[in-house]
């Protein structure tokens, strides 16, 4: 909350300090939470998640299951079904593992379906307010919902980037 206030402060000073420039707010989760489309994505995401989590659950359950077979009955095995038992569980376990990273992993199957889902809504999103923004000439649009105050739109009129190497001395 202090660094959304001091964000915001800050933000308010610089534009003190440059008049001329028109800043703007959005609200992403209002907006996405009025979008049917989106309400239908994260619907699919939610009703997928929970299948594939329960298909990883499922082999987990089985390899607790393993486990506490075995963990009875380890005193009337012999070594080699001792190993044989063993390597059965660290077999399922690893496959519930793979399971998981496969669907739930930084690229699994979740990420690749959100991705296909909720991107072009987004997209729709962002080309929505960047007309707006240059239509009315704003320079800078933040999301109020977002916990950083994130930036959804800037203007390139707005990035100085080229004039701070030029001063720097760093100008092609």
């Amino acid at each position: 909350m202090k660094k959304t206030l001091l964000t915001l402060a800050l933000l308010l000073v610089t534009a003190a300090g440059a008049m001329a420039q028109k800043f703007a707010l959005v609200d992403m989760e209002y907006i996405m939470g009025n979008i049917p489309a989106y309400e239908r994505a994260n619907e699919q995401l939610n009703q997928t998640s929970k299948k594939w989590q329960a298909e990883v659950e499922a082999l987990d359950n089985q390899a607790k299951t393993l486990y506490k077979n075995y963990q009875n009955e380890v005193v009337f095995l012999s070594e080699a079904q001792k190993k044989e038992r063993e390597q059965a569980i660290v077999d399922k376990e690893k496959e519930a593992s793979e399971l998981r990273k496969k669907y739930f992993g930084p690229e699994g199957e979740l990420y690749k379906k959100r991705v296909a889902l909720i991107e072009p809504i987004q997209d729709e999103i962002y080309n929505a307010i960047k007309g707006i923004a240059q239509a009315k000439g704003i320079q800078l649009v933040l999301d109020r919902a977002s916990q950083s105050a994130g930036i959804i739109f800037a203007s390139p009129a707005a990035d100085i980037s080229h004039e701070v190497l030029a001063k720097l001395g760093y100008a092609n």
